[in-house]
């Protein structure tokens, strides 16, 4: 998950937006390009949608997040002074902020304890059993209730990386990269696929 190196919360906010469904690969660079651009909301507000969608371009969905971070900027002058909040409930006020964005805010730009869940973190907390929950919002509230605070900001950066590279979503992966062994009650269907139902 891409965050501004700075720590400063507003480019931790902004380049959290602009990573939704995009690859840090390319997250990095188009926030660069913006920032070089505009670093407060202020200034932000003085771009054209046009020449955000250009500096932000190739990041999914360029045009719609063009419009969200303008109007972040806007909700930000209006209501908060221009200023980030360094509150989950506050930040969920923002249109486009939701509660891993506002989570990453909290711990990247505050160094306040608060829990990243995104589609990793649901699904590897799951399969270790750690939690059984359904959603992404569920897995956070299961894991502040059980997880010790100390470990909460570092959670998402390890699972992260473990579920980019071992746990992938199709085929988890051991520690030497091989895919798992399959598990000895599986039994072959009609056409040769893996059971697990005993039929």
């Amino acid at each position: 998950m891409v965050a501004d190196d700075t720590g400063d919360p507003f480019r931790v906010l902004i380049a959290c937006i602009l990573s939704l469904r995009t690859q840090d690969t390319t997250t990095g660079p188009a926030a660069q390009r913006l920032f070089a651009l505009a670093d407060t909301p202020k200034d932000l507000l003085t771009l054209s949608p046009r020449v955000i969608e250009r500096a932000i371009y190739p990041v999914g969905f360029y045009r719609t997040k063009a419009r969200v971070v303008l109007g972040i900027a806007r909700d930000l002058l209006e209501h908060f002074a221009g200023r980030v909040p360094d509150d989950i409930d506050a930040l969920l006020t923002l249109n486009g902020v939701g509660r891993k964005t506002a989570n990453l805010v909290v711990t990247m730009g505050y160094n306040k304890p608060g829990i990243c869940v995104d589609t990793h973190v649901h699904r590897i907390s799951n399969r270790l059993g750690y939690v059984r929950t359904r959603s992404p919002e569920e897995t956070e509230m299961a894991l502040r209730a059980k997880l010790p605070r100390r470990f909460w900001i570092d959670y998402n950066d390890l699972l992260v990386g473990f579920g980019q590279n071992l746990c992938t979503p199709i085929s988890p992966q051991d520690f030497a990269g091989r895919p798992p062994a399959r598990a000895p009650w599986a039994s072959r269907g009609p056409w040769g696929r893996a059971r697990s139902d005993g039929r």
